[in-house]
């Protein structure tokens, strides 16, 4: 695929891929559905799906957010999107927007999860490609049909939305 035309999704894990275990009655990580979504979405545009790891982003230590920031620098794509917990996603936007100078990253993420069917991910997912493709270099966050610059966005945990902040 060519670099230049194509969108490198990272995937770390989150409310968008944790899966409900029915005995049990939790939540636990098991694969990425993101390669479902995209097929279901019929998204037609090059992708490379690439699993980073498969986390809550309450999980993720300084060391899992350096991780994230140097495999988006090393990819040959200049278009990003991550896939991310919304608990942390501002302070991985910062550690991104730290070193992404010449790239386009768009960090999206679920309030419910997808192996729900009733979630905002699918939706969510399709706006973080569109933007990626369109918006210049820098790190944004993608939200509920919205697009935020990382150093302008906040999770309401009231609301449950992500707004200007």
């Amino acid at each position: 695929m060519d670099p230049d035309q194509t969108v490198r999704i990272l995937v770390t894990g989150g409310t968008f891929d944790k899966d409900y275990d029915e005995i049990n009655g939790r939540l636990y990580f098991h694969d990425t559905h993101v390669p479902e979504m995209l097929r279901l979405g019929r998204c037609r545009q090059p992708v490379v799906v690439e699993t980073l790891m498969m986390m809550d982003s309450l999980d993720m230590t300084d060391a899992d957010r350096a991780g994230i920031v140097e495999r988006a620098m090393g990819c040959e794509e200049a278009k990003l999107v991550v896939t991310h917990g919304t608990d942390t996603m501002v302070e991985t936007a910062t550690a991104l927007a730290a070193r992404a100078s010449s790239k386009t990253i768009v960090l999206t993420g679920a309030m419910v999860p997808y192996a729900f069917g009733s979630s905002d991910g699918l939706f969510n997912l399709g706006s973080a490609l569109s933007f990626a493709q369109v918006l210049p270099p820098g790190v944004y966050i993608a939200m509920n049909g919205r697009c935020f610059t990382w150093d302008r966005c906040r999770k309401n945990r009231e609301l449950g939305v992500f707004e200007a902040g």
